[in-house]
């Protein structure tokens, strides 16, 4: 890269952390704001509008539509019991997490089942208060409930504020993933 005069365009972290053992309290909710399950046919638009304002600076994440949200509800691995949704005191979603299981692959995380902190998708009005925290919860005691002693999940590297969330939750950097680009 660098004797092609390119750089460090995009870091994609895959984040892991073994869920047995880790000590993830209950979620403490903001006030005013309480969570629930997805109900599929009523919250799609919803959902897509929060995760448009949260991620408006992705260049993937931010064209998600209703249609592509449907398209994952006929999934094998869609469970609207582990996609949390969270409301607040005018019922409004303000924030979501979406989690997803994998099944056994024998080429990856040693062959077992692994859960994924899929999508975790605050409202731009309702940050910094510990919402994106409380939703990861919700999500990472879900998965260990479902008896998953892995938990992985994909973080652009330059998320500041998700990286030290998910640090502070027990995951580690266990691949890094680089797009680069041409110099000017």
């Amino acid at each position: 890269a660098q004797r092609h005069a390119m750089t460090r365009a995009r870091e994609l972290l895959v984040m892991r952390a073994e869920s047995a053992g880790q000590e993830w309290p209950e979620p403490r909710l903001p006030a005013g704001v309480r969570l629930r399950t997805f109900v599929p046919g009523r919250d799609e638009r919803a959902m897509v509008e929060v995760n448009a304002r949260a991620f408006h600076w992705h260049p993937e994440q931010a064209a998600f539509d209703v249609a592509q949200l449907t398209d994952a509800e006929r999934e094998d691995w869609f469970d609207p019991d582990g996609f949390f949704l969270a409301e607040n005191t005018e019922g409004e979603l303000v924030g979501f997490h979406w989690t997803k299981i994998h099944p056994p692959n024998p080429h990856r995380f040693g062959g077992r089942p692994v859960g994924e902190v899929y999508v975790v998708g605050v409202d731009p009005a309702a940050q910094g208060g510990g919402l994106g925290r409380a939703l990861t919860l919700a999500g990472l005691r879900y998965l260990r409930g479902r008896g998953l002693d892995q938990v992985i999940l994909y973080v652009e590297g330059d998320n500041a504020p998700a990286v030290a969330v998910y640090r502070a939750l027990g995951f580690d950097t266990v691949e890094t993933d680089v797009q680069y680009a041409l110099d000017g």
